[in-house]
């Protein structure tokens, strides 16, 4: 696949797989808002009411709601587009996740849930990832998760997003594959799916010749998660979670990674836990850097 190039008045554009990225003197701005107008037109949303979060505060979904049968074809085709989407609309990464696991069970309250986020989308089309001019490189990133959220299987989901210096560069949202007993194991797997992959970044960005100092800094909202990760005399309370996820006290050890404790009201990742309120969701929206082109 070869790359177009096209000179503008702004920049250097450049269109590779639906991506634009745009070159200014103040940083570069990614996006893909080509692909989601003909995404808008495929499934004939252009005329769409608009919203603004891309799922409603409090929604449930369960592959047990009511509903009318729906064409699993076109909802598959659909949640596949909104899949790609998210290379640089991280804001829609919890939603797609959510709607993404009904593909044999849908029902119209599945397809009107994933509808919603085309309608959110028609209301943010200018927006997409910028990454401003910064000689910051440290690596730092904010894990999170829901307790037993899935009302079908009671797993919960963990997230996790990664910056350099001030650039949002990886992000994740996907369902755990246990389930937890507690508020606490919940968010103490999720640290640890996050500290495999901190290790794997830290290790990348050296590769490019930004190697880390110190720790990388993983900042989590949950005390006891904290404590359990650092301290394992807590052996009654973690006695009957699997070896694997004690992996992390080991790398905590090494100081290889550290756990910082943040307010839940600054943790970034909270964003791919669960349905906002919609000045929660713009506030964490902008600290991913997903921002409308100036």
């Amino acid at each position: 696949m070869s790359l177009v190039f096209e000179m503008t008045d702004v920049g250097l554009m450049c269109y590779y797989l639906g991506l634009e990225v745009e070159q200014s003197e103040d940083g570069i701005f990614i996006s893909q808002k080509g692909y989601a107008k003909e995404m808008l037109k495929k499934f004939k949303m252009l005329d769409c009411n608009l919203v603004n979060t891309p799922m409603e505060c409090g929604v449930k979904l369960s592959k047990f709601n009511d509903g009318i049968k729906e064409d699993s074809t076109l909802f598959k085709s659909l949640v596949g587009s909104l899949r790609y989407l998210t290379c640089t609309r991280p804001d829609i990464l919890f939603a797609v996740g959510v709607v993404s696991r009904y593909m044999e069970t849908l029902t119209s309250t599945h397809m009107k849930a994933a509808k919603r986020i085309l309608r959110y989308l028609k209301g943010t089309i200018d927006f997409g990832l910028f990454y401003s001019s910064s000689h910051n490189f440290q690596l730092m990133g904010f894990c999170d998760s829901d307790f037993a959220g899935d009302i079908d299987d009671r797993k919960n989901t963990s997230e996790f997003v990664f910056f350099l210096g001030d650039c949002c560069i990886s992000w994740s949202s996907k369902k755990q594959p246990i389930v937890t007993l507690s508020t606490c194991e919940a968010e103490y797997v999720a640290a640890t799916s996050c500290m495999c992959h901190a290790i794997w970044l830290k290790r990348l960005v050296k590769e490019l010749h930004l190697p880390q100092e110190g720790p990388t800094k993983i900042c989590i909202d949950n005390k006891s998660a904290q404590a359990l990760a650092k301290n394992p005399v807590f052996h009654d309370r973690s006695k009957h979670i699997d070896t694997r996820y004690h992996f992390i006290r080991d790398h905590i050890a090494k100081k290889e990674v550290e756990l910082n404790f943040v307010k839940t009201q600054d943790q970034v990742a909270d964003i791919f836990t669960k349905p906002l309120k919609f000045e929660d969701f713009r506030r964490m929206r902008e600290s991913l850097g997903v921002i409308k082109k100036s």
